[in-house]
């Protein structure tokens, strides 16, 4: 018998598509370790000038945010990203990839690589399962590829858009988007305080930029100055080198203030904390729901992110502080207020599939012998 193979192909766009692939890897490698599972960034296997257009969405989102806000909407309501003939010219050295290794089933973490492996499977003559899987708790249109044999997806918003598209349910796993398998078991918060040298008796506010750390710190510096409450702050800058030497300057004498960088703990620093404040990322909002943590969202991109900040507001597991003005008077009522806090984090749990991994493993291991 042919030796079972399976393929992820990821973007370094943010890193809550590389971190998907990851957590999916680890989850079909813990129950089948006989399955090759490979994870690959599919841009590396794509045309160098289809690269640039890839990646051309940065300059508009940077300098014309009204653009790339109407480009984004465009995309979120139409059947496709990018026009088919341009996606199947530069899917060639991707189907070269593709035709050595030979995958029974391919995993698409973002919705163009979807588009990419459907028009492969389309137009053969390559034939393997594909799964799609949306990193966030909203999704858009282009991933209804009838190709897709599979949607593992969040079950409160995206799995109801794809039944009402005509989706058939036999191809929809509603288990949650797939998270790592830490989060379910966090420390209580005294003890993660404890490990990572917070003050026991202060609230704590977590100030997140992304992992790759896009925001303005001033903003929300400017905009915190004013709050009445006393609370603690842990800004994580992460990848941005520039970003967290930039802090480290404005917060410099603030004893109450910690800044880092990239870190491989966030559930513990989640677990420690009373709310979550910045960019409303599909990653970030995916580890705050799964650890019942409260979420200011503020700067949010346009586009999904600002969808993402209606659904944050819609399920009450946060709030979107459009100004920042608002911030200081929002910090003060969560935190004077307790049992708001706790509807909040309720909330959230209630939403939260931290063992959505597992499931999301065994639905696509179970493609192998269907």
């Amino acid at each position: 018998m042919r030796h079972a193979k399976i393929l992820i192909l990821t973007v370094p766009h943010g890193t809550a598509h590389v971190r998907l692939g990851l957590t999916l890897k680890k989850a079909i490698e813990k129950i089948r370790p006989d399955v090759t599972v490979e994870a690959v960034n599919a841009l590396n296997y794509c045309s160098r000038w289809f690269r640039a257009y890839y990646n051309s969405y940065l300059l508009p989102l940077k300098y014309w945010p009204g653009l790339w806000e109407w480009i984004e909407g465009y995309q979120h309501a139409h059947t496709a990203t990018g026009p088919g003939w341009l996606y199947r010219q530069a899917a060639k050295q991707l189907a070269r990839l593709i035709r050595a290794l030979q995958p029974d089933v391919i995993i698409a973490t973002e919705v163009g690589l979807c588009e990419l492996a459907a028009l492969l499977k389309r137009h053969g003559p390559l034939d393997f399962r594909l799964v799609a899987v949306p990193t966030g708790i909203d999704t858009d249109r282009p991933w209804l590829q009838p190709e897709v044999d599979l949607h593992v997806v969040e079950p409160y918003r995206v799995a109801p858009f794809l039944e009402s598209k005509g989706v058939p349910d036999s191809k929809i796993l509603p288990c949650g988007v797939p998270v790592d398998p830490i989060y379910q078991s966090l420390p209580n918060r005294t003890e993660a305080r404890q490990k990572l040298g917070l003050m026991l008796d202060i609230p704590a506010l977590l100030i997140l930029f992304g992992g790759t750390g896009i925001g303005n710190p001033s903003r929300m510096i400017a905009g915190l100055k004013n709050a009445r409450m006393h609370f603690q702050t842990v800004w994580i800058a992460g990848r941005n080198a520039s970003l967290q030497k930039q802090l480290e300057r404005h917060l410099a004498g603030q004893e109450d203030s910690r800044v880092l960088g990239w870190i491989d703990n966030m559930h513990e620093w989640m677990a420690a904390s009373d709310l979550l404040l910045g960019k409303p990322g599909s990653g970030t909002v995916l580890e705050a729901i799964n650890s019942g943590l409260p979420i200011l969202a503020f700067d949010p991109l346009p586009g999904i992110e600002r969808r993402t900040c209606d659904l944050i507001e819609k399920w009450q597991i946060g709030c979107w502080v459009r100004h920042q003005e608002q911030l200081a008077e929002v910090m003060d009522d969560f935190l004077s207020h307790p049992q708001k806090l706790q509807h909040l984090r309720a909330n959230a749990l209630e939403k939260a599939r931290p063992q959505a991994s597992r499931h999301a493993a065994q639905a696509i291991l179970d493609l192998l012998s269907s």
